[in-house]
């Protein structure tokens, strides 16, 4: 009680905690790298659901777990199993870098580049909990494609999309990502723009953090 509703929102988004029409309960919402989770992982959050949330999950979109009607004094205890097993709601929320995706068939599509996992979950822990991305103009979304003939992650309406790409240059394999920028769907949707044709593997997190740098400077805080 020591801070005002408007004080608390901001904290409470922060930390993947939506408030819901109905009273005193909350949505909480997971934050899940490219989708993948461990066998552990997965039987805490069903746990979660049947302690918690009557026994349901909800999938969304952004490879995430959302778990609805959770009472605001049972938050803690909450994020405090996902915690044990390596897994957090920060910045799932509010105006950050939300949860990084990635094609669903990486790593098993027989015509995509390379493997694009371990490069969203880099993504994902270089800027998570960060003083740069945790209030920004606006959500900023990331996501990683495989390449090949389907772009199953819509790389178009991301602010940041990503494509793998492999060059051979004297007989060495290189890889890197097409990179395109800000697209994005509401109420004046745009398709991205290309800024990279071949960036390479090892400037990704560089490059990602200068589209960012330059957004939190210049992007309109004014209206969402």
């Amino acid at each position: 009680g020591e801070i005002t509703d408007d004080e608390f929102r901001p904290f409470r988004l922060r930390r993947g905690v939506y408030g819901q029409r109905q009273p005193n309960v909350q949505m909480i919402r997971t934050k899940i790298p490219g989708g993948t989770l461990t066998a552990r992982q997965m039987r805490v959050m069903a746990d979660i659901a049947d302690e918690y949330a009557g026994g349901r999950a909800h999938l969304t979109t952004r490879q995430n777990v959302q778990f609805h009607f959770v009472a605001l004094g049972r938050v803690a205890d909450l994020l405090h199993k996902l915690a044990d097993v390596r897994m957090t709601t920060r910045e799932a929320c509010y105006n950050t870098v939300r949860n990084v995706t990635a094609s669903p068939l990486a790593g098993l599509a027989a015509d995509e580049a390379f493997d694009v996992t371990p490069y969203a979950r880099q993504v994902a822990l270089a800027f998570l909990h960060k003083e740069l991305t945790d209030n920004l103009p606006r959500k900023f979304k990331i996501a990683f494609s495989g390449g090949g003939v389907r772009d199953y992650v819509a790389t178009s309406i991301h602010d940041v999309g990503l494509t793998a790409v492999v060059r051979h240059e004297n007989g060495v394999e290189l890889r890197g990502f097409q990179v395109v920028i800000g697209g994005g769907l509401g109420p004046l949707p745009r398709g991205a723009q290309v800024l990279d044709e071949f960036l390479p593997v090892e400037r990704l997190i560089s490059r990602i953090e200068a589209i960012i740098r330059v957004f939190a400077k210049h992007g309109n805080r004014a209206n969402k």
